[in-house]
């Protein structure tokens, strides 16, 4: 018998360019370590969510998937249940296949963002500058929020009372945003010499720069708040700690 079919349980990813994820070595490793032989974990890269129907139907011994860019907020529609979090912040990143087949949807980023930004917070850091409008910043808002932080977000296209453009983004703002997320994509690799549009000459070693990009490590972005003395974090632990929730929730 072939590995393949002795497999019993099987996690993965859904998303789009996603040969560079982080999540599908984890936890083949992780189930390497464990002597778990009959579990694997793959990804599902797909250009359109539509196709993911079809891979809830034709992967045999499915049970759960995470989601990444672009479609933490389009999976929503293909869930039969939502938890209430995840409702109430608009994007979902796991999704559990029940014991009545049905789907149920949460999301983890905003327990692994919380948990891996508290450290590096000081009692100056009450405003929080968001770079993107995606899914991963809707978690990111969320639990900031939770935090007594207020939040800008900025957006190449502002539709929301809450968001301004990139060009609207003055000194003075950066000085009263003393947290900036980097929530878009601008830095993954191999776009490396990419980093969001800001005015950098204005940050200080008061800023707290964090991107959510783990890939490269220290992004352009980073190295940027680097070089004015700031206190920098990637997305890696948030990616860890998110990762463990997960496999709570796919096995509680």
């Amino acid at each position: 018998m072939g590995r393949d079919q002795k497999i019993k349980y099987r996690y993965g990813l859904i998303g789009k360019d996603i040969s560079y994820s982080f999540s599908e070595r984890y936890f083949n490793e992780k189930f390497n370590e464990l002597n778990f032989d009959n579990y694997t974990y793959q990804n599902f890269d797909i250009n359109t969510i539509q196709k993911f129907t079809e891979i809830i139907q034709k992967t045999k011994n499915l049970r759960g998937l995470n989601v990444t860019i672009p479609y933490k907020e389009e999976v929503l529609d293909y869930l039969d249940e939502i938890d209430e979090e995840a409702a109430d912040i608009g994007a979902v990143n796991t999704v559990k296949m029940l014991n009545n087949g049905r789907l149920k949807g949460f999301n983890t980023d905003v327990y692994g963002f919380k948990k891996s930004i508290v450290q590096q917070l000081k009692k100056h850091h009450q405003k929080a500058l968001i770079l993107g409008t995606g899914g991963a910043s809707k978690a990111v808002i969320f639990a900031l929020k939770k935090m007594n932080i207020e939040v800008l977000s900025i957006s190449r296209n502002p539709k929301k009372r809450d968001e301004i453009s990139y060009d609207d983004v003055s000194e003075s703002i950066i000085n009263e945003y003393t947290i900036i997320v980097n929530c878009s994509p601008v830095g993954t690799h191999p776009n490396t010499e990419e980093c969001p549009n800001i005015p950098y000459q204005h940050v200080t070693s008061r800023h707290l720069m964090y991107d959510l990009i783990y890939n490269p490590s220290r992004t352009l972005f980073l190295k940027k708040g680097l070089e004015k003395g700031s206190t920098i974090c990637n997305g890696l632990q948030m990616l860890e700690l998110q990762a463990e929730k997960s496999w709570e929730i796919w096995n509680g």
